[in-house]
């Protein structure tokens, strides 16, 4: 079975709120009525509920549409500082359950103690109004990244697959929320959601693509957020034609700290140097190209190799997997993921939705064959075309654009070594933020710091700042710390998830 690549994973502000105004309707918190979780959010310490918001948010009072959301409770009212909104990535993961993941994986007890942590699934995800882009089996196979291209006609060739894709979102039965699935319109959502629990302000989690939505959050309503963290960080673009190319640059930067576990690993087989793990990666590249094993292709066996890098508790699975492919033995097994067609189309829904695409094959050749010579692990796939190419012009209003006005309270942290979210583009989002953010940067691997990752430094770092308000009054780079094991360091699936 072929693994999806994108499974690893995943205008100014005024000018936007004039276009399309971001004040919220009064709300109290007798607008939520919490009760008990559907059957498929398995925790039984969350509360949920639905809330309604405009389809369109210049027509407040037209057509609206179902948020879900859900609630684990501090149960130490005099603690209580208020609400954490939380986000584990995507675009186009469910986050109902993230409450009780991040409870699960370690947020330290005074963090919950202090906020009523608050889950949600976007608009167009899972529980909340879902959109679909009719994607067949086939098509949910091949995944959101383009196949490996080995020359500028398989380019030209994988143009007419994307155009297929883009034309049955646009053309599907959810195609009229496709103008206002975008990452603008989430954030309004959020401050509905911040309104009807009658808070004057929120705080805020997010993970992965969740560090996007959060900062055009903070953006567009800067007064309303309270003590805003963002864990692995997208670029201030979002997840653009930009971000899709860096998960090259990431798996670059990761793969070093599984060459090295494979080296100290020979039982394996893989080599006993990671300079030898590192030719084996593209011995087998080349020959899965060449003929694939058990269904195994060179862009299937890259995907793979880059998902399974997102946490080193995944390194023994992706030894063993390399093993298997080398040696022709039977492959472990990988469980499917749920939903996978709500979450393949919500993705497209937002990523083409929210910025403007290169349009002619001509650049999307020209951007593999750069990315060909400047990145070879993952050989220029994530440079490829996709449907965003031939996404409808009609936008509803420019993105977002991430600056530095408003208050200094945003949190970044970010793993150096991170493969879906490489440090570059948290650099460029920390410039962008200019006063308004600190950057904490640890010297380990893998997409996910907190509360996931076993950086101390990192980690009491965003605790103080949720609990107390104290920040570091410059960016702080935390020294690598010995590894005692991790905890569920990659987030859930399509984590730019």
């Amino acid at each position: 079975m072929r693994r999806p690549l994108s499974l690893a994973l995943a205008a100014t502000a005024v000018a936007a709120a004039t276009t399309m105004p971001g004040v919220s309707v009064a709300a109290t918190s007798d607008t939520v009525r919490w009760g008990p979780c559907p059957e498929q959010v398995a925790s039984p310490r969350l509360e949920c509920s639905t809330l309604e918001v405009p389809l369109d948010y210049r027509d407040p009072d037209g057509r609206q549409i179902e948020i879900a959301i859900s609630r684990l409770a501090s149960k130490e009212l005099s603690k209580r500082r208020g609400v954490l909104l939380t986000n584990p990535g995507g675009p186009g993961g469910t986050g109902l359950d993230y409450p009780a993941v991040l409870a699960g994986s370690g947020l330290p007890q005074k963090v919950l103690d202090s906020y009523d942590v608050i889950g949600f699934d976007p608009r167009g995800v899972g529980r909340s109004t879902p959109v679909t882009c009719g994607l067949t089996p086939e098509q949910q196979a091949r995944g959101n990244f383009p196949p490996y291209a080995h020359t500028a006609a398989d380019v030209a060739r994988e143009a007419g697959n994307a155009r297929t894709i883009a034309e049955q979102c646009a053309t599907s039965r959810t195609a009229w929320m496709l103008p206002h699935t975008t990452t603008a319109n989430t954030a309004r959502d959020m401050d509905r959601i911040r309104a009807a629990l009658g808070e004057p302000k929120l705080s805020y989690l997010g993970h992965s693509y969740g560090t996007y939505l959060g900062a055009v959050y903070t953006t567009m309503f800067p007064k309303r957020g309270d003590r805003v963290v963002l864990d692995s960080n997208l670029g201030p673009g979002g997840y653009d034609v930009t971000a899709m190319r860096l998960f090259a640059r990431g798996l670059e930067d990761r793969f070093p700290d599984f060459a090295a576990f494979a080296a100290a690993h020979p039982e394996y087989g893989l080599g006993t140097t990671p300079e030898q793990v590192g030719a084996k990666f593209f011995d087998l590249a080349e020959r899965l190209d060449a003929k694939p094993v058990q269904g195994i292709d060179g862009t299937a066996f890259r995907g793979f190799t880059f998902e399974r890098l997102y946490a080193d508790a995944l390194m023994p699975q992706l030894a063993e997997f390399w093993q298997a492919l080398d040696t022709d033995r039977p492959l472990p097994p990988i469980p499917p993921l749920p939903n996978m067609e709500n979450l393949m189309s919500a993705r497209f829904y937002v990523i083409c939705g929210d910025t403007r695409w290169p349009q002619t094959v001509r650049e999307y050749q020209r951007n593999v064959a750069v990315d060909r010579l400047k990145y070879p692990m993952l050989a220029g796939s994530t440079a490829g075309i996709g449907a965003c190419a031939f996404w409808p012009d009609e936008r509803v209003e420019p993105p977002v654009r991430i600056g530095d006005r408003g208050p200094s309270n945003v949190l970044m942290v970010q793993n150096e070594r991170d493969p879906g979210t490489p440090l570059a583009g948290a650099q460029k989002l920390r410039r962008a933020f200019g006063q308004r953010a600190t950057l904490v940067t640890a010297d380990q691997g893998g997409h996910g710091v907190y509360p996931f990752g076993p950086n101390t430094c990192a980690n009491s770092t965003v605790t103080a700042f949720l609990t107390t308000g104290q920040r570091p009054s410059h960016d702080l780079a935390c020294a690598a710390e010995p590894r005692i094991g991790t905890a569920r360091g990659a987030l859930s699936a399509g984590t730019a998830r």
